[in-house]
């Protein structure tokens, strides 16, 4: 399989993570990073837009069905979960989650020569722990994978814009093929043995077991920590969709061609190349494409030709691979500090304005989940929309 150069990945989102220190961007209307009294400034991330306070846990899940050949001998498959929903107005007296862990942040700093103590990382809107919303029912759930060499929280402005706007959101750090720490303080990073979207996919179908273990009021976290008050009773599993960025999209293809429990899927600039298009898909899918368009990967191609649902492919012009990701926003903050040339910084982000792909990650992944998972007609996936005069649609 041909996949996303990983190296430009996780040096790009490194490097913004790492410049910590960046100045405003003025006319740009780009993220400026808070500044503190003392130690390293953050980045930071915009706010989601929706009418709930955002809340959010972790979850330690083991997969007592699947050994760890990486790990070793009596080790079985581990992963942490980062669960968003929509929380009660009192969440703002819980804590803020940061964008990242510290010890994984470190480590994600130290592996391209950065100084681990450079920068702390953005935060986020999610408040730890926060009692979840009341709602008159049960809540939509959306499950991320993320992309080669990444972690979960790589798309926080689409999660935690999901979650402001009524959903349960699950995002999956994929165990050797990403950056996570568990709770006793032990760090995984991506290792050199292979990991395909085959094993992103079966850890998903592990997630949707454990979705339907909180729906029944039962705790899958296996230090049975404590959960947010009302975690269980809002989550409804007969309504689940998925999205994934990159390695993540093809991933979610695979999911749904294995498991009918997911209802709707969006991929983020997927390469499509491990057999997703093996079986037909009856479900509804949205490709966001950027560098792996349909024109350009023969992949996704063959894949949109076994889509035999409801299906959608858009493409925002001056777009490139990390243009769906949080990367988008945080880049040209680094760019501000470095003295990098527009040229140059095109070459990183493309030419689609930061704040613009901001708005189109908080605005046409909601449009999609609304349509498919809450049935409310959507205006703005029927056709061009000149409130996004840089999104085409692709026949």
């Amino acid at each position: 399989m041909i996949e996303v150069n990983e190296l430009t990945r996780r040096r790009l989102l490194t490097a913004a993570l790492a410049a910590g220190v960046a100045v405003p961007l003025g006319a740009a209307g780009r993220g400026s990073p808070a500044r503190a009294a003392s130690g390293p400034a953050r980045l930071t991330l915009p706010p989601p837009t929706g009418p709930h306070p955002v809340g959010t846990v972790s979850l330690h899940l083991i997969d007592e069905s699947r050994p760890d050949p990486v790990a070793g001998p009596g080790h079985h498959r581990e992963l942490m979960a980062g669960v968003w929903y929509p929380a009660t107005r009192d969440a703002r007296r819980h804590p803020v989650a940061p964008w990242m862990a510290a010890a994984p942040l470190r480590a994600l700093l130290g592996s391209a020569g950065f100084d681990p103590d450079a920068v702390a990382a953005p935060l986020t809107a999610g408040h730890e722990g926060a009692a979840v919303l009341r709602a008159p029912g049960r809540l939509p759930v959306i499950v991320y994978s993320h992309g080669a060499g990444g972690y979960r929280s790589e798309t926080t402005i689409v999660v935690q814009e999901l979650a402001s706007h009524g959903y349960v959101v699950i995002t999956v750090d994929h165990t050797d093929d990403a950056f996570v720490e568990f709770p006793d303080g032990r760090l995984a990073v991506p290792a050199d043995a292979p990991f395909t979207p085959w094993d992103s996919a079966y850890d998903i179908r592990f997630v949707l077991d454990r979705i339907e273990d909180l729906a029944a009021g039962r705790n899958p976290d296996a230090e049975r920590r404590r959960l947010p008050a009302g975690l269980g009773a809002a989550l409804d599993p007969h309504r689940i969709g998925m999205f994934g960025w990159s390695k993540g999209a093809t991933s979610t293809a695979l999911v749904m061609n294995q498991d009918r429990r997911v209802r709707a899927g969006l991929g983020f600039d997927g390469p499509m190349q491990s057999r997703p298009a093996a079986t037909d898909l009856d479900r509804p899918f949205m490709l966001m494409t950027a560098d792996f368009t349909r024109a350009a990967e023969p992949s996704v191609a063959q894949f949109w030709d076994h889509l035999r649902g409801w299906r959608l492919d858009v493409h925002a012009d001056g777009a490139v691979h990390g243009a769906y990701c949080d990367l988008q926003w945080l880049m040209p903050q680094l760019a501000s500090i470095i003295g990098m040339s527009d040229e140059d910084l095109a070459g990183w982000i493309g030419t689609l304005d930061p704040v613009r792909a901001v708005r189109i990650q908080q605005t046409y992944p909601l449009a999609f989940f609304d349509l498919h998972l809450r049935h409310r007609r959507q205006r703005l996936l029927e056709g061009p929309n000149p409130a996004f005069p840089e999104v085409r649609f692709i026949p």
